[in-house]
């Protein structure tokens, strides 16, 4: 099975990643990482302020891999804000098959009233190097995504009074 995990940043996608990864045993890649290996190696000149952009750049390449490792009946997690909404329309049904998806986002009150706590995690899986928070920015992130998936019917899990890691685990794995 491959389950890519999406949505605005700081939203819990790298700590969910890993919590499935402890659940199920499937290794995950971190499309920041990739992001990052693309950069660093000059194959692109988009920046790490660039996401919308390096979405739809890097996006032919993670389908690419998730259909490799269909082919090869190996299951991954895949997360970042790198996977858009209308990922679907790069597989055939064959591929669908063995793809589950979760798109993450948070309220714009909740982001208002957890700012604070927003940056008190956003290093609990990843080091973050000088990452600030624009809360007006992750919350039209987190609209465009929750809009996003309602047109592309995908599943979208908004977190709105609490954050709840077992919930989430609980909704990515209802996903099969």
């Amino acid at each position: 099975m491959i389950y890519l995990i999406g949505g605005s940043s700081h939203v819990g996608k790298t700590l969910l990643a890993q919590k499935l990864l402890e659940r199920t045993g499937y290794p995950y890649l971190s499309l920041d990482h990739l992001k990052m290996g693309f950069i660093r190696t000059g194959m692109t000149d988009l920046t790490v302020e660039d996401d919308r952009e390096m979405r739809y750049w890097m996006w032919p390449f993670v389908a690419e891999i998730i259909k490799t490792a269909v082919e090869n009946g190996q299951n991954m997690i895949i997360e970042g804000c790198y996977i858009p909404s209308e990922w679907k329309d790069s597989f055939s049904e064959e591929y669908l098959a063995h793809i589950r998806s979760l798109f993450i986002v948070m309220t714009e009150s909740y982001l208002r009233s957890h700012a604070a706590d927003l940056e008190d995690y956003a290093n609990v899986i990843e080091k973050r190097l000088e990452d600030r928070i624009d809360i007006e920015r992750l919350i039209a992130c987190s609209e465009e995504f929750r809009k996003e998936c309602g047109e592309q019917g995908i599943p979208c899990y908004v977190i709105d009074e609490a954050f709840c890691l077992e919930d989430m685990l609980a909704a990515v794995l209802a996903t099969e």
